[in-house]
């Protein structure tokens, strides 16, 4: 089993006196694929959010690859190494696909030329090659998702975590994105860490899966396990439910 790439430590966060997470512990494995799930209002993305530097956590500690970035800017969280995507994909309209993906690319160097280039690549896994040239304002919402995570990944992460990226999906669209993830995981070693309600995608993706409810951490195993954790089936599957 691999170590852990990243350490959440007894994480608490609260907004006017509302507890969005409440004391989460837990730890990602480097190299594997993890989903984080729960019902609506769990904490996820407040979570997410702790992590990549949006909000300062009230206790605890992240730890990232063996340093503690508590608190840290959301840039310097980026330059870490922690890559991420948003729920509501918003890319820059009036540019192209590529232009968008290459001011990622730029976090790594100053020279447009291999930014681009590595844009390009990015591009050609995601299967978005055809519409490099095209604004991003005028992609469907499938291709936009895609240009979201290629965005993310032209930062070169070592960790990505992704924000309900297969909403909204068909699920032949669903599958797709799985198989790319799958790739991207198994060809370069990422880190792919998802916050997922599709469970079609979460059971045929992920290794480990991470419960919430309320903002507390209630399960965790693996997703056959999960499913079968009466505490997930009371609060967000629903005993009829199809995984």
């Amino acid at each position: 089993m691999s170590a852990p790439i990243l350490v959440i430590d007894d994480v608490s966060k609260s907004f006017r006196g509302l507890r969005a997470v409440a004391a989460v512990s837990f730890d990602v494995r480097a190299g594997s694929i993890t989903a984080l799930i729960g019902p609506n209002g769990a904490g996820k993305t407040t979570l997410f959010n702790v992590i990549a530097g949006v909000f300062a956590p009230d206790r605890g500690r992240i730890v990232f690859a063996g340093a503690d970035v508590t608190g840290r800017r959301p840039d310097l969280i980026c330059h870490a190494g922690i890559g991420r995507t948003f729920q509501i994909v918003r890319p820059f309209p009036g540019l192209s696909v590529e232009e968008n993906v290459t001011i990622g690319a730029l976090r790594t160097g100053t020279a447009v030329s291999a930014a681009r280039r590595r844009a390009g690549d990015i591009l050609d896994l995601l299967g978005l090659s055809a519409k490099a040239r095209e604004l991003a304002g005028t992609l469907t919402l499938p291709e936009r998702k895609r240009l979201e995570v290629a965005r993310a990944l032209a930062t070169e992460p070592k960790i990505l975590l992704l924000d309900e990226v297969m909403a909204g999906l068909r699920p032949g669209e669903t599958d797709e994105m799985v198989a790319v993830f799958r790739k991207l995981n198994a060809e370069t070693g990422i880190t792919i860490f998802l916050i997922e309600h599709v469970m079609r995608a979460v059971m045929a993706l992920s290794q480990d899966v991470v419960v919430l409810n309320h903002g507390r951490l209630i399960s965790r195993g693996t997703p056959a396990d999960v499913v079968r954790d009466p505490a997930v089936l009371e609060c967000y599957l629903g005993e009829d439910e199809e995984a």
